[in-house]
């Protein structure tokens, strides 16, 4: 079994760089421009988590790192960079990898629930202004109130038309529910699914424990994200990721300091995260980032330019390795200024100006020591991957994936009882069957009382079908909902 606590090697300069495991949940940030080198440092630092036992998700922005899954080759630069650096034990190795894709055709399909992704993060990648996202968030109070559940886009699509079609209703206890509010998100909905952004929901939704597997040997899953296609809408990919570190944060219990991490999660791209982000939002990332190191989780943002991590945030990210900056421009050189100041200084170093004449491989790196203070920052060379340095073929991918204990799993679509079709029998006036069995005799109706109203009658009739059939709850997260609410 791999030691719990061995010090990753990542790097070698004038002195080795050892990033320690106890420390990787204080988080970190590999930077640099593009084809300095940050996507192979990624895949080093994955291996060596997953050498040590810890499970790591990455998405995979351009295809490269599939390769992770293979044993490396002896390729001229390669074997140069072995004797330059003189890794004497250095094998090539393949890794445990398991491939995950939104749209399932370049892994396991990855789904959530429309409930669990909640009002404030499905705002954002309809790219709502704020009076729309208030009536989402409106009808989203609606369906919890009535115990209806949203968990594919359909269900959503039922719940803005019942909501639009009864707001007159809806004015005195929950607000007025603008129908121009309503027109804008069924846009935006049917301009996700045009993207194909529909199949992100729907059941089976993820389970977090399939990412934090270990194989037969103790070495951790490296759980790798299809993300080429998924870039082309910025917004969804970074809003999934989002999601997924929420999801981490709320349901990983509490476990403190350990030895290493319980997950490592390279969030690529970061950039994404944080444009046009409303405040909330981002006060939301900056309270993730403070807490989820407590339970085991180890983040790590991988962006071209500091500058792309707002301050909040950027304090947090204590292991740093710094790849080439180009200043060509007034704001790049105020990204090399500010990436030099954000490290521990060397006195045998112009950090500022060797950010500039870093080498393709080469980066300024800086690691938290046992005490978690970050150490003196180092020019050294990246290792080289001991794993294939580039995308593996289609027929290696699916090989991959048909072998993966998860195979089946995730790729059978469940459509169970959910808001769409009790709304859908409501308006048909049809009583699902096991209602039928167990409804209770109707009660006389006193002289001169008015009958129900249309949502009192849907409410009523919906209350009694789940409560006869599964007891549901409607739950979210903390990203999930601005109501709050208990998880089912």
């Amino acid at each position: 079994m791999p030691s719990t606590a061995q010090p990753l090697l990542i790097a070698k300069g004038t002195m080795d760089c050892y990033l320690l495991p106890r420390m990787s949940n204080r988080h970190g940030l590999v930077a640099g421009a593009t084809g300095t080198g940050k996507t192979v440092t990624l895949q080093v630092m994955a291996e060596n988590f997953s050498r040590i036992g810890v499970p790591v998700f990455a998405a995979d922005i351009k295809g490269d790192l599939s390769g992770v899954s293979q044993a490396g080759t002896a390729g001229l630069k390669i074997t140069e960079r072995i004797k330059q650096l003189g890794l004497k034990d250095f094998a090539f190795a393949g890794n445990p990898v398991t491939f995950w894709d939104i749209y399932g055709e370049q892994g396991h399909p990855v789904r959530t629930t429309v409930s669990d992704m909640g009002p404030l993060l499905l705002g954002r990648m309809f790219n709502l202004n704020d009076i729309q996202s208030g009536v989402l968030s409106l009808v989203f109070k609606i369906a919890d109130d009535n115990g209806l559940l949203l968990l594919d886009t359909k269900d959503l699509r039922a719940m803005l038309q019942f909501a639009g079609d009864n707001q007159d209703q809806f004015t005195t206890g929950y607000g007025r529910i603008s129908t121009a509010s309503i027109g804008a998100i069924q846009r935006a909905l049917v301009d996700l699914e045009s993207q194909g952004g529909d199949k992100f929901f729907g059941e089976p939704a993820l389970n977090l424990d399939d990412l934090l597997q270990t194989d037969s040997r103790g070495r951790g899953q490296i759980n790798i994200l299809a993300a080429d296609k998924l870039m082309l809408s910025p917004k969804v990919y970074a809003t999934f990721l989002l999601w997924l570190m929420a999801e981490l944060y709320e349901r990983m219990p509490e476990v403190g300091d350990l030895e290493k991490p319980k997950l490592v999660f390279f969030f690529d791209e970061a950039h994404l995260l944080f444009t046009d982000a409303p405040q909330v939002l981002l006060d939301k990332v900056e309270q993730i980032m403070r807490l989820v190191r407590s339970k085991g989780i180890g983040i790590f943002f991988v962006t071209q330019n500091p500058l792309d991590v707002p301050d909040v945030v950027l304090g947090q990210l204590g292991n740093r390795v710094q790849h080439a900056l180009r200043a060509f421009t007034p704001r790049d050189q105020k990204a090399v200024k500010s990436a030099a100041e954000t490290m521990r200084s060397n006195p045998k170093l112009n950090v500022e100006k060797v950010i500039g004449e870093l080498a393709v491989g080469e980066a300024l790196v800086s690691f938290l020591d046992e005490k978690g203070q970050p150490g003196i920052v180092e020019r050294a060379s990246v290792l080289p991957p001991q794993s294939q340095i580039g995308p593996v073929t289609s027929d290696i991918r699916r090989q991959v994936i048909s072998q993966s204990v998860l195979y089946g799993h995730y790729e059978r679509i469940v459509d169970r009882e959910s808001a769409f079709e009790l709304l859908r029998a409501r308006a048909q006036k049809i009583v699902p069957p096991e209602t039928m069995t167990r409804e209770p005799a109707p009660e006389r109706r006193p002289a001169g009382r008015p009958r129900d109203t249309l949502l009192e009658a849907m409410a009523k009739s919906t209350a009694r079908s789940i409560g006869s059939s599964l007891g549901r709850q409607v739950m979210r997260g903390i990203l999930g909902s601005i109501f709050g609410g208990s998880r089912r």
